[in-house]
């Protein structure tokens, strides 16, 4: 990886697209640090760090601090990542945007414009969300007298909606002129930057400096040992073999080879944790409006769907959140694989080309093998994904630490890191080939 990095720098086109992916990258941590205008920061602060529950916490992490400081890209990635969701969503549902998903490149232009309109629709709704929410009796916001109420409103709305624009942008530029994958290291970034508060804030949450030492290292042991894990399963694949039969065009006997399709085990790759993760935010956000002392029944249950005390003792009904996020992953898993991967497509085309499986019919016989044979790889993958991700809300439960950085985080890194460098390695695979042709 190190190898294939240093290579990339060499070579001119490839230093340019890393440079400046670093740049917008930078340029995105320090609007991170720029206040909304009309915000008192230091009382806000304060306010933040006193009643902030794990739920804004996590939010907090994805979007890189920016919400702890209220500052303009306080709303972060999470909008455009709903949006995202609800447009593949709807290519199942509305005639049209499945339309546009078939049509090819001028298709995902419309579908990428929709999405941008419903990303800032999106960010104009949370940002209305959280300036009634800082300006509750739970965080206690007064704006300046010397400004109207409702002209500051105004403008705290309407930066919040421009820095999720600008971030937006960002993200595609990172992806049209840099190495791409531009949303993924937009959050990638904001995870990586708060690594270190987290891995002290679970040190600080026990009452015993060496117990919260042992506790700290043992995560980072358990972390350790996940990557390794998480690699395996982003490389695991089932590979089908496929042959070809032998038939004769013109002069020339075509076919008799054999090949074979490569189905990922984990084909979603870091989808299913970034969707559910986002629309886990709605009950986050929904239930940080109300105090944990005046909650009551549904209000209650929200303020501990993602608060990670679900395996406390007397708190089982909160199992409920865990069970609500396997489900979203698993779900989110299956619907990725079925948008990247189609069975009855893929067995068509095969037959068209006199493809086979061995031992399987073509036609429908190969689609449903190909199903089955899908159906359970995602399970696995999902399982996986999973298993890393439910790591943070464990030891939320058995150790009482505040774990902000875990499994979730953990598989995003380690899956852009890899999707990343696999994204170098192809360019400069072009690159070679270009450079072949030419000679």
């Amino acid at each position: 990886m190190l190898k294939s990095l240093v290579e990339a720098f060499k070579v001119k086109e490839l230093r340019n697209k890393i440079l400046f992916t670093l740049a917008i990258l930078a340029l995105y941590r320090l609007g991170s640090f720029v206040p909304v205008p009309g915000i008192p920061f230091r009382e806000f602060a304060t306010a933040y760090q006193n009643v902030s529950g794990a739920a804004m916490t996590m939010i907090d992490v994805f979007s890189g601090g920016a919400l702890s400081h209220f500052s303009v890209f306080s709303l972060g990635i999470m909008p455009y990542i709903t949006a995202s969701i609800i447009m593949q969503l709807m290519q199942g549902v509305i005639p049209t945007v499945g339309r546009w998903a078939r049509e090819g490149e001028p298709g995902r232009k419309k579908i990428t414009q929709a999405t941008r309109w419903l990303t800032l629709a999106l960010g104009f709704i949370n940002a209305i969300g959280y300036l009634l929410l800082f300006q509750s009796e739970r965080y206690g916001v007064v704006f300046s007298d010397q400004v109207p109420h409702a002209l500051t409103s105004v403008i705290i709305v309407f930066t919040l909606v421009a820095g999720t624009a600008f971030i937006m942008w960002m993200g595609e530029l990172i992806t049209q002129r840099g190495i791409g994958n531009g949303m993924s290291l937009i959050i990638f970034t904001s995870i990586v930057s708060r690594v270190p508060s987290a891995i002290f804030s679970s040190n600080a949450s026990q009452g015993d400096a060496g117990m919260g030492l042992a506790v700290t290292l043992l995560i980072l042991v358990v972390v350790v040992l996940c990557i390794p894990a998480i690699i395996f399963m982003e490389r695991a694949q089932r590979r089908i073999p496929v042959s070809y039969a032998k038939r004769v065009q013109g002069r020339r006997m075509m076919g008799g080879q054999s090949t074979y399709i490569p189905l990922k085990v984990n084909a979603a790759g870091v989808i299913p944790i970034i969707f559910a993760s986002s629309l886990l935010q709605l009950p986050s956000v929904i239930s940080s409006f109300f105090g944990k002392g005046n909650a009551t029944g549904w209000q209650k249950f929200l303020y501990f769907l993602n608060s990670g005390n679900w395996f406390k003792k007397g708190a089982w009904v909160y199992t409920w959140g865990a069970l609500f996020y396997v489900v979203l992953v698993v779900f989110f898993a299956y619907f990725y694989t079925s948008i990247t991967f189609n069975p009855m497509e893929v067995a068509e085309n095969m037959k068209k080309s006199g493809g086979f499986i061995p031992g399987t019919r073509p036609g429908k016989p190969t689609q449903d093998y190909l199903t089955k044979v899908l159906n359970y790889i995602v399970f696995i993958g999902a399982i996986g994904l999973i298993i890393v991700a439910m790591i943070p809300i464990i030891f939320n439960g058995l150790f009482g630490a505040s774990v902000s950085f875990g499994g979730t985080s953990l598989i995003i890194i380690v899956g852009v890191i890899l999707e990343t460098m696999k994204q170098i390695e192809s360019q400069m695979l072009v690159r070679n080939y270009k450079g072949f042709l030419n000679d």
